[in-house]
Parts: structure tokens; C-alpha cells; sequence
């Protein structure tokens, strides 16, 4: 498990006004409806991120991590997984008592990315049509959006917390897109230097790829309930808003 369920993300290092929040439901293109958390700062937002949740899809963690992308000036929508298998959650987010084993096996690389594209295009629509996005996902979520580096969805970047690489597969040997890979120096799911072998995958495929390693944190460190971790959430924070913050310059 990622997270405990009252969990909750590290306030970014900069913060402005919340202007626009609200929990959706979306349709990918193959006709799945499914949940979604949206959030976007009180001016106009040079950049948005579609934020993808760890194992237990749209958790309140990640639903509280789109508002925090707001407070940082960037519009963000986090995307549940399971409509095509558990449907739209009532409260919007999936509860504690949510039982996602049975439905992690039967996600796609085709349902993620049909999903993933209804998110950019909902993103673009409350915006405007060329705002740049980036992905930025955890533990499962990580890894798919490392994923995309060497996909070929309309995106700028990617960041992702603690992944595996073995998810990212033959991506890898075609990532192109500026990629972040958040690691915990003491993650036990995913060895540090199966990540680093990732990262060096990667940037011999072309891709700028910023690797910090956070040593003695463990997996899912990002969490404002870790005080002795404050510092590595600030710093990974500030390495996930300067992708943000380079790719709207573009």
C-alpha cells in the first residue's frame, strides 16, 4: 500500500489561491466513463499536469494532490483507473474498504491511454487548446508515466514517483520527453539501481531524464504525515515544478 488512507500530500513550496475545484466524470474515446479530480489555480495556468494515482486509483490523497498543483499555478486533473472494471465510485474517490487487487491485472496499456488522452483533452478544454501537460503519477501511476516518455500521446513531459521499470517496457528504448524519476534510496518495492538502470535506458534513447535519489527515504516518503522526510518533499517538489516550469515556456 502507497499511502494510509488519511494521507495526505506536502503543501508545494509555493502557493497561491485555489481557483476552481470540483470532482468530474470524463469519457475515454472507447466509451468508458470514469472519475476524475480537478483543480486549477485562481489566475491562468501556463501548464497542467494529469496527476495518476498508485494501485488504489482516485484515492483522496490524489484528489488533494490536484488542488496542491493548483496552489503551485498549475491546472491539474487526477484520473481514477478502474471505470472499465469497478465503475464510477459514488464519492467520487475510491474509499478505503475499495478492494483493487482483482482490478490491477485487468487494466491496459490501451485503457491508460485512452483515459490519459480524455484527461489532456479535458484539461485543454476548461484552459486553452495548446497548453502544454505533463504527467506526474506514483508507484503504479509512475510507472505509466514513465511509460509515456516513449509514447506518443500529445504531451510535453513526465514525472514519476517511485515506479518499476519492468512496467515501462519497450517504451523505455523510445523515451524522447524531459522525464522525472523521483527515487526513494530505501524503497523495498523497486531496487534503487533497477531505477537508475531505467533512467540511463532512457537518456541513451534520447531522453533528458533528472533521477534524484532521496537516500534512507522509503516508498511513498511523499506525504506531509513524514516530518523526518519534509526536506526530500520539498526537493522533490521542486524538481517536478521545474519540468512544469520548462515546458511552459515552450
Amino acid at each position: 500500500m502507497c499511502h494510509d488512507h488519511d494521507s495526505r500530500p506536502p503543501a508545494p513550496p509555493r502557493s497561491g489561491e485555489v481557483g476552481d475545484r470540483e470532482p468530474l466524470t470524463l469519457t475515454a474515446a472507447d466509451g468508458t466513463r470514469f472519475s476524475a479530480a480537478w483543480a486549477a489555480p485562481a489566475g491562468d495556468a501556463r501548464v497542467g499536469v494529469v496527476v495518476l494515482p498508485d494501485i488504489r486509483g482516485l484515492h483522496p490523497f490524489y484528489a488533494a494532490l490536484a488542488e496542491q498543483f493548483a496552489r503551485a499555478g498549475v491546472a491539474a486533473l487526477a484520473v481514477d483507473w478502474f471505470g472499465r472494471t469497478a465503475g464510477v465510485p459514488e464519492a467520487g474517490t475510491r474509499g478505503e474498504d475499495f478492494d483493487w487487487q482483482p482490478h490491477v491485472p485487468q487494466t491496459t496499456e490501451a485503457g491508460i491511454d485512452a483515459d490519459l488522452t480524455a484527461a489532456v483533452a479535458e484539461l485543454r478544454r476548461r484552459t486553452r487548446p495548446d497548453l502544454p501537460v505533463v504527467t506526474v503519477g506514483f508507484c503504479f501511476g509512475g510507472s505509466h508515466s514513465w511509460r509515456q516518455s516513449g509514447g506518443d500521446l500529445d504531451l510535453a513531459g513526465c514525472a514519476g514517483f517511485y515506479g518499476r521499470p519492468a512496467l515501462v517496457g519497450q517504451a523505455a528504448d523510445r523515451a524522447h520527453l524531459p522525464t522525472v524519476m523521483v527515487v526513494a534510496g530505501a524503497d523495498a518495492a523497486t531496487p534503487v539501481a533497477e531505477q537508475l538502470a531505467l533512467a540511463d535506458r532512457m537518456r541513451a534513447a534520447g531522453a533528458e531524464v533528472d533521477a534524484p535519489v532521496y537516500e534512507g527515504a522509503p516508498h511513498s516518503f511523499f506525504d506531509r504525515a513524514h516530518d523526518e522526510w519534509a526536506e526530500a518533499c520539498r526537493d522533490a517538489w521542486e524538481h517536478v515544478l521545474a519540468l512544469t516550469d520548462r515546458v511552459a515556456l515552450r
